[in-house]
């Protein structure tokens, strides 16, 4: 088994040589207690793109018409803000959370506000993405690289130097760590990778890089010509390549950091079948390939990444240890906040 190791608290992630064939694997609802029985209504917290959310919720009540859900999508800062809202208030309305990175389910795992629920499901993803308590689930590879527009960029950059590069002042954007959770997880890698540090957001500044609030705005800004280079999650760039836009996706050779957009039950759910039957679903074999149709590396092995994004194996890791970060987000974004005037 290949593993790549995360620094000091040795966490890793890695390709996994599954223990249950595929033809062993249930999906969704025939693994879920209840089974195609399941019914009631779902409220799905997630920062996932609407188009996304909406596809995976379809396919899931294609098999189970009786359960009604509930989208609210935003960025995974906000989602974060409108369950604590709502936890103070008494009443987390979320029943199944989908965001950026672990970080922040290990927030809420510390909060206690997760149910711990093993999936069958997660038995077939290496336990270096699933919380050995049960609370959450990665769902997919989602890599940082750089975006490129290749109407008026005609040499590729291979560095994230490019974004500090005195000939691209002015040129660049990136979405804000105080809105995208992804962001937010970069952010605290990044400046703890030397050669890179607080130094490098402090280079960002002085060439006057623009901030926007999530991917999908860095984008567009890219693809439309607005801006010629951006940070940006690999799927993004990919898919929008696939889709004819003028853009190039780069891997940096630094190194690139990862999320895995996990997945996880609120404690407090009125409908804990269905939420777990929902789970199911998506770390199930259908759910992963439709991941990989929507332009995601899924997570699951045996179920191939689309075109255009490289697999873990292939990608440099930039990694940091998940505890301190958890312990230093709010105090990260705060210094983020000072340098960038936000």
């Amino acid at each position: 088994m290949k593993k790549i190791f995360f620094g000091s608290a040795s966490l890793c992630l890695a390709t996994f040589l599954a223990a249950c064939g595929s033809e062993e694997s249930t999906t969704g609802t025939e693994s879920a207690e209840g089974g195609a029985g399941v019914s009631g209504s779902l409220d799905f917290y997630t920062s996932q793109p609407d188009a996304d959310a909406q596809a995976l919720v379809d396919a899931f009540k294609e098999q189970n018409p009786e359960v009604d859900i509930s989208i609210f999508r935003s960025g995974t800062e906000e989602v974060v803000s409108k369950i604590q809202a709502e936890n103070q208030g008494g009443n987390i309305q979320a029943d199944v959370l989908l965001v950026a990175d672990s970080v922040t389910f290990e927030n809420f795992k510390a909060e206690e506000l997760l149910l711990a629920y093993e999936s069958p499901e997660a038995e077939s993803i290496d336990e270096a993405f699933v919380d050995p308590d049960g609370t959450y689930a990665g769902t997919k590879i989602m890599a940082t690289g750089l975006i490129v527009n290749t109407n008026e960029v005609t040499e590729i950059p291979t560095s994230w130097e490019a974004l500090t590069d005195e000939t691209t002042s002015g040129q660049a954007v990136m979405p804000s760590p105080l809105y995208s959770g992804a962001a937010a997880y970069n952010l605290g890698v990044m400046t703890r990778q030397d050669g890179m540090g607080w130094e490098f957001y402090e280079a960002l500044r002085a060439n006057d890089i623009t901030i926007t609030q999530g991917n999908g705005a860095v984008l567009e800004s890219v693809a439309t010509g607005d801006k010629n280079y951006g940070v940006i999650v690999d799927y993004l760039a990919a898919r929008a390549k696939s889709e004819g836009s003028p853009v190039e996706l780069v891997y940096p050779e630094e190194g690139v950091p990862v999320i895995t957009e996990p997945v996880g039950i609120m404690a407090n759910t009125e409908n804990e079948e269905a939420s777990k039957a929902f789970v199911d679903f998506i770390l199930s074999k259908e759910g992963q390939q439709l991941a990989s149709e929507q332009g995601y590396t899924p997570i699951r092995e045996g179920v191939e990444a689309p075109e255009g994004l490289k697999t873990l194996d292939e990608m440099t890791i930039l990694d940091a240890e998940a505890v301190e970060l958890l312990e230093t987000r709010d105090e990260d974004k705060a210094k983020f906040g000072q340098i960038f005037g936000q």
